[in-house]
């Protein structure tokens, strides 16, 4: 029974003597101190992305003005054409019925002139022996020379029917020519192909598509929570996807007076002048972002933004500034805008103020053996 009292005795001055270096270690550690940071000038400039893609001022569809079949197409995708430039001839299939129509006004002139023919050369004789009048005359003649331009243009109908143009014509409607000059972004059809006239009730078969690379906007969107901020005119500055390492400079020209609605969220579309430098070449079609200034301030006090705390009632900013050493008190500021980094402070604090960094971490110390692990790494 003595030994075991003196082994509880033992165990128990052991814990006390234990439990007592743990609270004088526990307690030996040095007090936090807290960095300080005074309040600065400087500017800010807050900051929207917008997301879109580059792509031609103006595109211009060509269009063909009579239906028929690709026959020969002369220019390829990426070239560039100037305005009369041939790109494709098409070939054209008549229809039976209006070709056997023109067919018949045809042979209606001719039949028409031939009689007319004859009863002007027979009274131009009585004409000359004097046993008509002057007048009568005339309108026999002027309905013979009606006569012979209705065969004209009766044969010119015929032969537009049948091959698309009349003889001799330089602007035939087969000719598919370019009405702008540019670089030829798209030829979606092929020899062969058959394509649809333009008219009032079809808009036709696209042959071409032409666009001056040289003249790019760009087109995105952005939302609805800071549309109210943009100005017609505002800088922007595009950075594409596909030329690294180089900005666009560039200028608001349009934001949409209706939003669309998108993922729940309402997004307004926005057009850019885009300035392109000589010698890149920018294709259609670029996906790009567009970086806007939507509010900035020169020359204002602020502070890092990571020095504020918020009431947990009111939620309003309060800061903690220096009256002595590691000595602190509460101070309610207003603040203005932010770029995510530093905050505008408008009342509350002056550059002779000194804010406590209140979330500084201590800096975390290794065990023996763990910096013995490390160091045998």
């Amino acid at each position: 029974m003595k030994v075991v009292k003196w082994i509880l005795l033992i165990v128990i001055i052991a814990g006390g003597l234990w439990a007592a270096m743990f609270f004088i270690k526990s307690n030996s550690k040095s007090a936090i101190t807290y960095e300080t940071h005074k309040p600065f000038i400087s500017s800010i400039e807050k900051k929207s992305v917008a997301t879109g893609k580059v792509i031609p001022q103006d595109e211009v569809e060509i269009k063909p003005q009579i239906s028929g079949i690709i026959d020969r197409i002369y220019k390829e995708e990426g070239d560039q054409v100037k305005a009369g430039d041939l790109i494709a001839v098409i070939k054209v299939v008549p229809n039976e019925q209006s070709l056997n129509q023109s067919a018949g006004r045809v042979r209606n002139a001719e039949l028409s002139l031939n009689n007319s023919k004859i009863e002007f050369e027979r009274n131009k004789a009585l004409y000359e022996r004097g046993v008509i009048s002057n007048q009568d005359y005339n309108n026999l003649k002027l309905t013979y020379e009606r006569a012979q331009q209705e065969l004209k243009n009766a044969r010119a109908d015929y032969q537009i029917i049948r091959r698309g143009s009349a003889g001799g014509s330089a602007s035939a409607n087969t000719n598919i020519r370019a009405t702008v000059s540019g670089t030829l972004l798209e030829i979606p059809v092929e020899e062969g192909d058959q394509v649809i006239q333009s008219n009032n009730f079809n808009d036709g078969t696209t042959i071409a598509t032409i666009a001056d690379l040289g003249k790019m906007i760009f087109e995105g969107q952005v939302d609805e929570g800071e549309v109210g901020k943009l100005e017609i005119g505002m800088p922007l500055e595009i950075s594409l996807g596909a030329i690294e390492d180089k900005k666009f400079d560039a200028v608001l020209r349009f934001v949409a007076p209706k939003g669309v609605e998108q993922a729940g969220a309402v997004q307004f579309k926005i057009e850019g002048d885009v300035t392109v430098d000589e010698g890149t070449v920018i294709r259609a079609g670029y996906s790009a972002n567009a970086s806007l200034i939507l509010e900035k301030r020169d020359s204002i006090l602020v502070i890092p933004e990571a020095l504020l705390q918020f009431d947990n009632q009111t939620d309003k900013p309060y800061v903690e500034v220096s009256i002595g050493e590691q000595q602190f008190e509460r101070r309610d500021v207003e603040i203005g805008i932010s770029d995510g980094i530093i905050v505008e402070i408008i009342s509350g604090l002056t550059e002779e103020d000194s804010v406590k960094q209140w979330n500084k971490t201590e800096p975390i110390k290794l065990g023996e053996e763990e910096e013995n692990e490390n160091t045998e790494e």
